[in-house]
């Protein structure tokens, strides 16, 4: 009987992720560039995108913003003089359609500056969802060889907001960088429980050309 009333939840909870997730989605080009405001526990923030800079990776951040993946999500890893990083969505069945669909790996076209945008990752062909803003200029990541990959392709750079980004908590560091498991699985619940400074991804959206 538990077994059954476990796959009908399971059931009931893909068919909700169905409704925020569809494969076309993760197959959509984006404009040349986009702008999009992220609203945040500090203070809103803007970024300016160009395709050109990494055709695969824009595409992507340009769907999640377009699909709403960026709400009431943690920056999670905020490590000073370094990066801010958030991505894990509070939905664990949200994480998983979206991680399933890898991106392929792109060259470095514009550098990892100040208030830069890059995706994440641990390797060959693994840029899902989780995005990092620099907070200095970190030109190593430009040609870092990391788990057989060269270099974390700028996707996107910050346009205002930049005293709001420096704002996020980071006495946490690393700390929870090393907990992503946790933060999956148990979603906001536990960060909110473990680590209750922790700064929010509002929501996320996309701005008219002007």
């Amino acid at each position: 009987m538990k077994k059954i009333f476990y796959c009908l939840s399971l059931c009931l909870l893909m068919s909700c992720a169905k409704k925020i997730f569809s494969e076309k989605w993760t197959k959509k080009e984006a404009p040349e560039e986009f702008r999009a405001r992220f609203e945040t526990t500090k203070g809103n923030f803007d970024i300016y995108a160009k395709r050109s800079w990494s055709p695969k990776g824009v595409d992507r951040l340009y769907n999640l913003i377009k699909h709403k993946y960026y709400t009431e999500m943690p920056i999670f890893r905020v490590v000073p003089n370094f990066v801010a990083q958030f991505g894990i969505h509070k939905d664990s069945i949200i994480n998983k359609v979206w991680n399933n669909f890898t991106l392929d790996d792109e060259p470095v076209i514009a550098k990892n500056d100040s208030m830069s945008i890059a995706f994440a990752r641990g390797g060959k062909k693994t840029r899902t969802t989780q995005i990092f803003i620099n907070l200095k200029n970190n030109h190593r990541l430009d040609t870092l060889t990391y788990s057989g990959v060269k270099g974390f392709p700028v996707i996107a750079k910050v346009t205002n907001g930049f005293e709001n980004v420096l704002k996020f908590y980071d006495k946490y560091g690393d700390e929870l960088g090393r907990r992503q498991d946790s933060i999956n699985i148990y979603g906001n619940d536990f960060i909110k429980r473990k680590y209750p400074n922790v700064d929010y991804i509002k929501k996320a959206y996309l701005l008219k050309s002007k």
